[in-house]
């Protein structure tokens, strides 16, 4: 079975907000869909462990900001790789209350839609939850990120809880290389890969920075671990 074949399939980038009665929460999903048109439907899927699945089952609500291709990486991985339960994920994001009483996510935003939970499905580690859309709206022009973007052109890794999560074997080292290159640092919280032919997805380190060369206060643009939590690749 070559499960690269999964990586062909169209998905998003999406923040999913949910909660009720002042306790609220947000993470990343990738996998929204329309479902009818007449009435509007659309479904989530959203892991069992996740912090947002639970405000989902008890608020039976639920809002999707969709992303648009510039969104800082900082900001998907404070709602993709941290955790609701410890941050506070809504800090120095903008936002607005909805038709539902869910914060809508509107930074780096091209169009959000609030839906009330009126089916679910157990799948295993995940729950896809059937949305009766109540309100949409278009908030700005800019592209949309796929999720092909989102990996290729990012640098972007899936957190483990993702249905699309896939673990990736290291690649073997090569038996000559004819030219000796900067090594290449893989964060271990997150994912992310630090190549220094490419410095990182935000510009804030130019291309040709070796990571030795990095300050010592640098993070990672995803979801801010320290130097100390980077490996090197292989």
């Amino acid at each position: 079975m070559n499960k690269s074949a999964f990586y062909k399939l169209s998905y998003g980038l999406y923040v999913i907000t949910s909660g009720k009665e002042g306790r609220f929460n947000g993470q990343i999903a990738n996998t929204v869909f329309q479902v009818t048109s007449v009435p509007p439907t659309v479904a989530v899927s959203i892991n069992k462990q996740n912090f947002t699945h639970e405000h989902i089952l008890t608020s039976r609500r639920f809002a999707v900001s969709i992303l648009e291709e510039a969104t800082p990486m900082t900001m998907i991985g404070q709602f993709g790789f941290k955790c609701g339960r410890d941050i506070n994920k809504f800090e120095g994001i903008g936002t607005r209350i909805g038709n539902t009483g869910i914060p809508v996510v509107t930074d780096h935003a091209v169009a959000f839609i609030e839906a009330e939970v009126v089916g679910e499905m157990d799948c295993g580690t995940h729950t896809i939850f059937l949305g009766r859309v109540v309100e949409c709206d278009v908030l700005g022009t800019a592209e949309p990120m796929t999720y092909a973007y989102y990996h290729a052109v990012k640098g972007g890794k899936a957190p483990k809880t993702a249905p699309t999560y896939q673990e990736e074997t290291p690649p073997k080292p090569a038996a000559a290389a004819p030219a000796a290159k900067a090594d290449r640092y893989v964060c271990t919280v997150c994912g992310y890969i630090y190549d220094p032919e490419k410095g990182d997805p935000e510009g804030n380190v130019k291309a040709g920075t070796r990571f030795e060369e990095l300050p010592a206060n640098w993070v990672c643009p995803v979801c801010g671990a320290g130097k100390d939590q980077f490996a090197k690749e292989g």
